[in-house]
């Protein structure tokens, strides 16, 4: 997570607009955007105006990007803790969806005959999967790929025609990367 991620969260929160919270700031538009989308860093006094803007306190918000965690352990013991919703497929993130900004990444784990549809709104987007434990069947729409416990594939996202499916008797476990 990032300066610009907190801001962005927070302005969302209070339902301000781009445009309101850069003419409060006094800064454009633009550069809000930019500092949002961790493109461009503001000055100290900029943050300040930005973060009085929004309505928060400056210090607060470094304080928790300096606080974050920077590293998140799922260890194997973990596997068996899963209560497998009625959708017969479940995703144990690494990280909240504020301190993604490049990847995302999860742990995917799929009941026998069940399978866990694309992610939607990406474009142009790579993904990866290995197979942890058991096997999959990865659908891209003109092929079809079989993975079994140790394969990977490194493949363009096609949100229209793929999905990751669980054909066998055993509930399969696969490491899933992507970008966002």
């Amino acid at each position: 997570m990032n300066i610009g991620t907190l801001i962005r969260k927070c302005r969302k929160e209070r339902k301000l607009t781009l445009k309101a919270v850069a003419e409060k700031a006094g800064i454009s538009e633009g550069f809000l955007s930019q500092v949002e989308n961790a493109v461009n860093s503001p000055s100290v006094d900029t943050l300040i105006r930005i973060c009085n803007a929004v309505g928060v306190n400056a210090g607060d918000l470094i304080s928790q990007v300096s606080q974050q965690e920077k590293s998140i352990l799922i260890k194997k013991s973990e596997w068996d803790d899963i209560d497998l919703s009625h959708t017969g497929f479940v995703t144990r993130r690494f990280f909240p969806p504020e301190s993604r900004s490049v990847i995302d990444s999860s742990i995917l784990v799929i009941e026998p005959g069940k399978f866990i549809p694309v992610r939607k709104n990406i474009k142009n987007g790579q993904e990866v999967l290995c197979v942890l434990k058991g096997t999959v069947e990865l659908n891209l729409g003109d092929e079809i790929l079989s993975l079994a416990e140790g394969d990977s594939v490194h493949f363009w996202s096609n949100p229209d025609k793929q999905k990751i499916t669980n054909n066998s008797y055993t509930t399969s476990f696969v490491l899933w990367v992507g970008t966002l």
